[in-house]
């Protein structure tokens, strides 16, 4: 591989498949979400407004510096603040200029991102950027716990092999450099959010959040070693620089010890936070020098990073943005907007919805698109399953859900989007992911659209397995001749179980998925279909920042662009996303968009997106609705070895609402 043609992320993925069916009904929650009466005590966790200041950057950086003299191991250190605003990137003197994305199995040549060199200051951003971004006031995750979450099996170790995979497996090929929601800094300091990640989230241990009073503030990552890769072994403790300078970086803004990863669990498995703790450090960071006695060359110095801090240049640090002002890019929304106090939306800074409500923009495709009112009726029910339903990944226990909420037409335009007040910032992206995969890969148009892809070359990097020829395999594995035409309705669930790296879930010796690359080629860097459509926007991006090209257009992979729209937009313009929590939405037996739900545990996201669908489709007497059961893609029967595995479409938590005992929610919807 050539000197300086190298990349990544890592963070995420998909977990427990089980279908919806019989004919139980429901009565919880509701129909037609209500407003708390005035005086009434919301159920949602709401954090004060608090951010990092200038001298706080400086400190963290002092300690962190302090930590990397004491192991005689130089680092580059990145800090952001909540919504993805990089307020310094600071390398010591001898640190490497860059770091080598974790090559694949050593029985096949590299692909897609594998074995690629990438800067330093990127993968350190991409950490910080994790850490923030994974985090809220009812958990703390880090880049450790992102790679627990991602992997091919769950948890990741050599005992553990065929179970399924990670919950949030895919998630790290989110907040791409090349989101049309994820924001682009702006030079001077900082923007409305959430900004994009340069390698999307990270697995590599060395990312950690930030706190203030309790209230998550940002993120802190560290860059020390050739090697950005994960953790394929939980079961043994890992001594890391990286993760001991980050460590380090943290006293004083460290997470509260109640809602650390180690104190959640998910299906009987506790996360893991850190590996290293304040008795292994080498130094005393509370003693560190001051940050003016270490910079400007001393013990190293402020770097500018095209497309993410030019405070080398400007003059020093900044200070983050408090979130939930407008100046962070999400807020509360108005009496205007919402009658909900609780719901929270994207703010373009200047006091608008990013993301109003409106009606969809395919009528020429499908008739009768969606309309403002029914996507305003979908966003508020969903919103009050969630405010009802029990979160799995928030402590103290019996807290409530907090999600972002995403709804999309046929043509993946954006038709609306709402958020709990502490919903970690990852599930904002992520959630239009999902939205819009559920709506593509129900499309009758998905298969031309992906044997039309025409990504550019991009000479010297590895050779990635074409975005085209995905389609032939799905249907040679199914087998159906018109698989991807619009037949089935598939949910990110459903798409999710094919692609991962055995099929059935996580079962060694059986055969790959056909929307993932066979075990003996993939890794957390290199997926299949999802790695393969965004890994040129990903290069391009990398490119750009090291002054050799322009940066990758705003509008992921290069699918075919939609002529009924202005510019270049395709379906897919954020790529896409391959763990549960998201649905299709139909008029009758008629495809008009899809919902996707990001933030909390992955069945909670199942239930209230088709929860969510369910109760507006009531309110709305009928008007839209779920996929009819017929063609829920929980109707395909695979063989696979001699033995039927039938796909899965929704699982919901078996007693999923706080004040209430019903059980089966979904059942029979």
């Amino acid at each position: 591989m050539p000197a300086g043609s190298r990349i990544w992320l890592a963070a995420a993925a998909t977990a427990t498949l089980a279908a919806c069916g019989g004919s139980e009904e429901s009565a919880l929650p509701p129909p037609v979400t209500a407003t708390p009466p005035p005086g009434a005590v919301s159920p949602l966790f709401r954090a004060e407004q608090r951010s990092l200041s200038a001298g706080d950057v400086e400190t963290i950086i002092a300690q962190s510096v302090a930590e990397a003299r004491a192991l005689s191991s130089p680092a580059t250190i990145a800090i952001v603040d909540r919504v993805g605003n990089v307020l310094a990137v600071f390398r010591m003197n001898g640190a490497a200029p860059t770091t080598t994305v974790r090559p694949g199995p050593s029985a096949a040549p590299n692909t897609s991102l594998q074995g690629v060199d990438v800067p330093s200051t990127l993968a350190a951003i991409a950490k910080a950027i994790t850490g923030a971004y994974l985090s809220s006031g009812g958990n703390a995750f880090s880049s450790r716990t992102a790679s627990q979450i991602v992997q091919e099996h769950f948890p990741p170790a050599p005992t553990t092999v065929g179970l399924e995979s990670g919950p949030l497996f895919g998630v790290q090929f989110s907040q791409l450099p090349c989101s049309d929601l994820n924001t682009r800094a702006a030079n001077g300091g900082a923007s409305i959010g959430p900004h994009r990640s340069p390698l999307g989230l990270a697995a590599d241990p060395g990312g950690f959040p930030l706190y203030k009073d309790g209230v998550v503030v940002g993120g802190i990552g560290v860059v020390a070693d050739n090697d950005y890769g994960f953790d394929a072994n939980i079961l043994d403790t890992d001594e890391s620089d990286e993760e001991a300078i980050a460590w380090a970086g943290t006293l004083g803004f460290s997470a509260p010890a109640t809602i650390l990863a180690n104190r959640i669990s998910v299906d009987g498995t506790t996360l893991r936070f850190s590996d290293t703790g304040d008795a292994d450090l080498q130094s005393v960071p509370a003693s560190a020098p001051l940050f003016a006695s270490i910079t400007g060359g001393v013990q190293g110095d402020l770097v500018d990073v095209t497309a993410y801090f030019d405070g080398a240049s400007l003059g020093g640090v900044y200070a983050g943005t408090a979130y939930g002002s407008e100046g962070s890019g999400i807020r509360p929304a108005s009496a205007a907007e919402f009658s909900n106090s609780d719901i929270f939306i994207l703010t373009d800074g200047a006091g608008a919805n990013r993301y109003p409500p409106r009606a969809g923009t395919d009528g020429a495709v499908i008739g009768t698109p969606l309309t403002a009112t029914e996507v305003t009726t979908i966003l508020e029910e969903a919103f009050n399953v969630m405010t009802a339903a029990r979160g799995q990944i928030r402590q103290p226990l019996n807290s409530r859900a907090q999600v972002t909420i995403s709804v999309v037409d046929t043509y993946g335009q954006i038709l609306g989007i709402i958020r709990g007040p502490d919903a970690p910032i990852f599930g904002a992206d992520v959630s239009l992911q999902k939205a819009r995969t559920a709506a593509f890969i129900s499309n009758a148009i998905s298969a031309a659209d992906l044997t039309g892809a025409s990504p550019p070359v991009i000479p010297g990097f590895n050779a990635t397995k074409p975005v085209t020829s995905y389609v032939q395999d799905l249907r040679d594995f199914i087998p159906d001749p018109a698989a991807l035409t619009g037949a089935f309705a598939f949910s990110d669930r459903s798409g999710g179980n094919l692609s991962r790296p055995y099929f059935p879930d996580g079962e060694v010796g059986a055969p790959n998925g056909p929307l993932s690359l066979p075990i003996a080629e993939w890794s957390i860097f290199a997926t299949g279909l999802q790695s393969s459509l965004i890994v040129e926007n990903i290069l391009e991006h990398v490119i750009h920042v090291l002054g050799a090209g322009p940066d990758t257009a705003t509008g992921c992979t290069f699918l075919p662009d939609i002529a009924a729209l202005p510019g270049s937009q395709n379906r897919l313009q954020n790529g896409i996303q391959v763990f549960p929590g998201s649905v299709p939405i139909y008029r009758g037996s008629t495809l008009i968009g899809g919902i996707g739900v990001s933030g909390d545990g992955i069945d909670q996201d199942d239930m209230i997106s088709f929860l969510g669908l369910h109760n507006a489709a009531e309110h709305l007497n009928g008007s839209i609705n779920n996929a009819p059961m017929a063609i829920r893609a929980d109707q395909i029967v695979i063989s696979v070895n001699g033995a039927p595995v039938r796909l899965r479409y929704v699982n919901c938590p078996f007693n999923p609402f706080v004040e209430s005992n019903e059980q089966n929610v979904c059942q029979g919807k």
